[in-house]
């Protein structure tokens, strides 16, 4: 039985933030997916969640709202009427501008309007669609698991705001979730703490799933995802130049952005993240495996532990996604002991595997 929050210590509380329960693993047509995280103490940095959007999100009542306004937004204001919602709202000013037009407001309702019936389309797609969420904060420990619940947060409340305007995701939820771990150069100069050690720095990977292997994502600083294919029974080379990669969380901010002045970057990135920063894999046969992962499993560039991985992955890739899995973690957990023992503890890092395959 778990205990009450009031009883647990803080490492206990961060490790059952960041830990996803089994029973919210999503259910996708022709996929079987499971992740599982090994922290090298009592909580770690690592942080992985399956996003069940049926389960976490009232989809059928979303889709009622967003029908129910767009149908609302094509209705005028009575006269003298208070305004019952943006549209209203905005309308009222536009009546108060010198160059109004009536057409105007009938331009600018029907506008919105449709904007709701598309939200209602992007919000059907959610009945098949899951999301994988992959956070690895610098360090590990109990500042680690700090940083990785902040994202975790930040992620879900931007979500329930792109889910509101827009019924899906968007690549300025991540543009924003960057800023968030931006330094600020105000509270740095008032604390007057360096700029290195002020940082909260976190990869993050976040993707979803849809029937049968398609997985679309975007990758601030995390490893490279790899593919595992059941006919060749080896992983697969993936077209780099698709695979788009940001600098992780916090460390660089858009050239254009407003408040880039405001916030240390390690250089300005030219444009702001959009949809042609959404890579792409397609899990083309059955069987075949997407293998997600944190460095503290394999860091994306170590040929001869990539070989490594790759036989363990022969060898079990006929199995579930469980045990794949789980055999993975333990693989890469084997030498752990033996950095121990040689005093080298500092090399051990916290351990994540993600995997989707496809049935």
């Amino acid at each position: 039985m778990t205990k009450a929050n009031s009883d647990l210590s803080i490492d206990e509380y961060f490790r059952e933030r960041l830990m996803p329960v089994e029973g919210a693993i999503p259910h996708i047509p022709g996929i079987e997916m499971y992740g599982n995280s090994v922290p090298v103490g009592t909580v770690g940095g690592d942080l992985f969640e399956y996003i069940n959007f049926e389960q976490r999100y009232d989809v059928d009542a979303r889709i009622r709202q967003a029908l129910k306004l767009s149908k609302e937004f094509l209705e005028p204001l009575p006269p003298g009427a208070t305004p019952r919602n943006s549209v209203d709202d905005h309308v009222q000013w536009l009546r108060s501008r010198a160059n109004y037009r009536s057409e105007m407001e009938v331009e600018y309702r029907y506008a919105r309007s449709s904007e709701q019936v598309r939200v209602a389309e992007a919000l059907r797609e959610l009945y098949s669609t899951a999301g994988v969420l992959l956070v690895d904060a610098q360090g590990h420990g109990l500042i680690a698991a700090k940083i990785a619940s902040t994202v975790h947060d930040t992620f879900h409340a931007f979500m329930l705001s792109d889910l509101d305007h827009h019924g899906t995701t968007t690549p300025e939820l991540f543009e924003n979730l960057n800023l968030r771990l931006a330094h600020s150069v105000t509270a740095r100069n008032a604390l007057g703490v360096s700029e290195e050690n002020a940082r909260e720095i976190a990869t993050m990977l976040y993707g979803e799933v849809h029937p049968y292997g398609y997985f679309r994502f975007v990758n601030f600083g995390h490893p490279p995802p790899l593919v595992f294919s059941s006919e060749y029974r080896k992983f697969v080379e993936l077209d780099k130049d698709r695979m788009v990669q940001f600098l992780p969380l916090g460390l660089q901010i858009a050239s254009d952005h407003p408040d880039r002045k405001r916030y240390f970057s390690m250089r300005l990135r030219s444009r702001p993240a959009n949809s042609s920063d959404v890579a792409e894999i397609t899990l083309m046969s059955p069987g075949d495996i997407l293998f997600l992962y944190t460095d503290g499993v394999y860091d994306g560039s170590d040929h001869e532990e990539r070989q490594h991985l790759e036989a363990v992955m022969r060898e079990h890739y006929e199995k579930s996604a469980r045990e794949i899995c789980n055999a993975l973690l333990e693989h890469a957990t084997k030498d752990d002991d033996h950095l121990r023992q040689i005093g080298e503890e500092d090399r051990i890092d916290d351990k994540t595997v993600f995997i989707i395959k496809r049935g």
